[in-house]
């Protein structure tokens, strides 16, 4: 679908939007910016150790931890409201498990060039299978143990390579400057996401789900995106030619107007 036929769009919804690793709620501020120009409420809440959240990783050693600051505001919605939850890269993972806790508040799921974990393995599965797949060059992606006996999360940090190579390779050079200067140490939490049980049909399963595929995205490579959704069929898919991981800066106004599209479909 080209991205002309998502503009126009009169009603308000509240949309929360969730980031990947290494980044925070500022990744999003040029999307923010336009969906609110449209009228759309807007949230960008920084994860546990993202952004602006004063933790160190250490103080996180679960997935749930990470993804704490999401669940405080979902928990703290009025009764009745529902929110369009958006989830970029790692943020998918987020994301579900939100819809898995909380399938009452969110009128949508919306995944953006994200991990999308199904209702039949466990929330690690989409991750292992990226792992596996080698479609990433992990170039001088950082990956170091927190601790001597392993218990707390492997930790990772994209270099200054793969990140002008692979997620932000269409971004102009001030983006690139303002990623890299911004960047935390983060985790992809595989090992404590692989002894979690998997989501559940009648909560995660039963939330409207809808893709956005980056076409031209080097890091999540548009392959396995659309193998996520042959995995996990959605109820609606959308794509932006010329989007790399960062469309999030890189195309923001047809990333907005894909965002506003699905929530005036959905929450409405």
């Amino acid at each position: 679908m080209h991205m002309e036929a998502c503009a126009g769009q009169a009603s308000s919804a509240h949309i929360v939007l969730v980031h990947g690793a290494c980044l925070g709620g500022w990744s999003w501020f040029k999307v923010a910016t336009r969906l609110r120009s449209a009228g759309h409420r807007v949230s960008t809440p920084d994860l546990a150790a993202s952004g602006v959240d004063p933790r160190p990783l250490r103080e996180v050693p679960t997935f749930r931890d990470y993804t704490k600051p999401l669940l405080d505001l979902l928990e703290s919605l009025p009764p009745g409201e529902k929110v369009v939850l958006v989830g970029h890269s790692l943020g998918g993972v987020n994301i579900a498990l939100a819809c898995e806790l909380f399938p009452e508040k969110i009128a949508a799921a919306v995944f953006v060039a994200a991990f999308m974990p199904d209702h039949r393995s466990p929330p690690s599965y989409v991750l292992e299978k990226f792992v596996e797949g080698r479609t990433l060059d992990w170039m001088d992606t950082e990956f170091k143990p927190q601790d001597p006996e392993g218990k707390l999360p492997t930790s990772m940090l994209f270099g200054p390579l793969v990140t002008r190579a692979k997620f932000f390779q269409l971004c102009s050079p001030e983006d690139l400057t303002l990623g890299r200067s911004l960047m935390r140490v983060s985790s992809m939490f595989v090992d404590d996401l692989r002894l979690q049980p998997p989501h559940t049909e009648a909560r995660y399963g039963s939330v409207r789900k809808a893709y956005i595929v980056f076409k031209d995205d080097h890091a999540i490579v548009e392959a396995f995106q659309r193998w996520m959704v042959h995995n996990y069929p959605v109820d609606e898919v959308m794509e932006i030619d010329g989007a790399d991981h960062m469309a999030l800066l890189s195309t923001p106004t047809e990333l907005a107007r894909c965002l506003a599209h699905i929530a005036v479909k959905y929450a409405a």
